[in-house]
């Protein structure tokens, strides 16, 4: 079978999710987003300043504290930036009104079925639950299915409260869910595509740095020899990741992929075949609908995968543990020879034996 994208125009009529409320209430509540809205912005911008979120551990994967602004070398195309602010965040907790970081919870309706979503439930809601219920930082829980977005209407630190709005509408998505259904992959692709960038349009009006952990084994992942698309189809879809990329950073959204199905998934081809697609795209003649998979566009964050672990309260903390100690440099944007140049970063440290995970590059404009 030779598959045909019909959803390439997808990304830019996505609705930025409307949030009521932004004075949290005793017990959060969801809001349902509606499915329809006018474009977003085309890829790029005016920014000319990018800002990395950079996570640095050592060899037990422990979080380096301390680091001053001299301990860093940011490389954009091999070539050293000079940077123009710096700070550590690494206190912890921070107060209640910090609005620096915080930790949003996806479950994905659209590609994981009922069954695995409600054996996941008892994990996630271990993670809510930790420390009686006082959660280190502010949580959002957001369901996406076929029916649309639900976001909670304001970020709480209330584990019990999230634990029941949780239960609350996680059942609902029962009735909503996609995988055994008529939709065909394509259709998933298209609407988990939509969700990504509604939900980047939104956190891009909310301040501070998001965690975004989004629990899905991935949205369906298509090689060039089983599509028939022409020219104009691969530049909509190198646009598509050019958009996207652009909307994650601009909201500052670092993002995770975390398979509820663990070990049971380690046997399957989506658990490698995204690897091939982490470098980058520079080029609509190279493009992929791969670079769009969930995987690719987490590491390109800066984030994580999680997609061989039976322990998925382990995954979550693991996850979240990123906003415990983390640091945030800007520099100019160098200028561009032309639209949707695509610049790859390093971030290096001057201390032995450290990992550095920041974002991997970003699309730079005239």
């Amino acid at each position: 079978m030779r598959w045909r994208f019909l959803w390439l125009f997808v990304l830019f009529f996505v609705q930025p999710c409307t949030v009521s409320g932004q004075n949290a209430p005793a017990s959060p509540t969801v809001q349902s987003q509606p499915a329809k809205a006018p474009p977003i912005p085309s890829p790029g911008g005016p920014d000319r300043q990018i800002k990395l979120d950079v996570q640095v551990t050592d060899r037990s994967d422990v979080p380096i504290r301390g680091l001053q602004q001299q301990d860093f070398t940011i490389l954009d195309n091999k070539q050293a930036q000079n940077v123009l602010s710096f700070h550590a965040a690494e206190t912890a907790p921070a107060p209640a009104t910090d609005p620096s970081v915080e930790i949003v919870l996806v479950i994905d309706g659209i590609n994981t079925s009922y069954q695995v979503i409600a054996s996941a439930r008892r994990d996630v809601k271990t993670f809510l639950l930790q420390n009686y219920g006082k959660l280190a930082q502010p949580v959002s829980l957001i369901f996406v299915s076929g029916q649309g977005t639900k976001v909670q209407n304001s970020p709480s630190r209330d584990g019990n409260a999230v634990a029941v709005l949780y239960d609350r509408y996680a059942t609902a998505l029962q009735s909503s869910n996609l995988v055994s259904s008529f939709f065909a992959a394509e259709d998933r692709f298209n609407l988990s595509i939509k969700a990504v960038a509604s939900l980047a349009a939104y956190e891009s009006t909310r301040p501070g740095r998001k965690l975004m952990i989004w629990i899905s084994s991935g949205w369906p992942l298509f090689s060039g020899g089983n599509l028939d698309l022409n020219p104009k189809d691969w530049q909509q879809l190198f646009n598509s990741v050019v958009a996207l990329s652009s909307g994650l950073r601009q909201a500052r959204i670092t993002l995770y992929s975390v398979d509820p199905l663990g070990a049971l998934n380690a046997g399957g081809t989506q658990v490698t075949f995204y690897q091939q697609f982490l470098k980058g795209v520079t080029s609509p003649s190279r493009m992929q609908p791969g670079y769009l998979g969930l995987q690719v566009l987490a590491v390109q964050s800066g984030g994580r995968v999680y997609n061989s672990t039976n322990d998925l309260t382990a995954a979550i903390a693991g996850c979240a543990a990123d906003a415990d100690a983390f640091y945030t440099l800007s520099f100019d944007v160098p200028p561009a020879r032309h639209a949707n140049e695509y610049h790859a970063f390093t971030v290096t440290v001057d201390k032995p034996g450290v990992t550095v995970r920041s974002r991997a590059g970003y699309y730079a404009q005239p």
